[in-house]
């Protein structure tokens, strides 16, 4: 790929950086489940699981915590209260079941650690020798850690993170306000910038911010689709 006309490489951080999207949707698949089944025998009525490839893709892959847990529960007619960010894991609340997904992905990572797709880092490494600043945009709270890690932190200039876009307001992806936000940082203009992403969620926040190059990653397919900023064709 041609990098002379771009300024700046604006990258998310699950399933682009590391290999932590399976294990995303496994924590999600085992924190609704468990929900789920308490709430259909409440109710009386038939249990139906999380899918975690339909389910994870459509309603949370990339975004916010919290705005996950509500999507997928409005599509099962569930409504619950948002709570407190502080709401303990076994709150039946907005943020309790988001506190709980994001416990039981903590403690996968202490288990088992995060691998790392070695082309994201090499291409990282490459734009920088070229002298592209680099950013780290991504919906995870748990940003920070997962790069400290695997040994990254100093790859990226600006990191706007879940918990920075808490602090500053942000909306979370699919709206551009983070990715727009890093590029501010950054001094780049959004045409003058690539955004590089895996979720539907991000690559929507990369063309509604009129970036330069949206860049779609599909590990599992084993390609990378790369294509100019624009409304997406339906």
């Amino acid at each position: 790929m041609d990098w002379t006309k771009l300024d700046a490489a604006l990258f998310d951080l699950d399933g682009v950086l590391v290999k932590t999207t399976e294990l995303h949707a496994s924590c999600w698949g085992r924190m609704f489940d468990a929900f789920l089944s308490r709430d259909a025998a409440r109710r009386r009525v038939a249990y139906q699981t999380f899918d975690v490839r339909s389910d994870y893709t459509r309603y949370v892959d990339g975004k916010p915590r919290d705005d996950g847990v509500r999507d997928f529960l409005a599509s099962r007619g569930i409504t619950l209260p948002d709570g407190e960010p502080g709401d303990p894991p076994e709150r039946e609340s907005v943020h309790g079941l988001g506190n709980r997904k994001a416990a039981l992905f903590l403690e996968a990572i202490e288990t088992g650690g995060v691998e790392v797709y070695e082309g994201a880092l090499a291409l990282i490494r490459h734009l920088r020798r070229v002298g592209l600043k680099t950013a780290v945009v991504s919906s995870s709270r748990n940003c920070e850690t997962i790069l400290r890690v695997v040994g990254m932190l100093d790859q990226f200039d600006v990191r706007i993170d879940g918990e920075r876009a808490v602090r500053l307001g942000l909306a979370g992806k699919p709206a551009p306000d983070t990715f727009l936000e890093a590029a501010r940082r950054l001094d780049v203009e959004p045409g003058r910038a690539a955004v590089i992403e895996d979720a539907i969620a991000g690559i929507e926040a990369g063309r509604a911010g009129h970036f330069g190059l949206v860049i779609g990653v599909d590990h599992r397919a084993r390609r990378v689709i790369s294509t100019p900023a624009g409304p997406i064709s339906s």
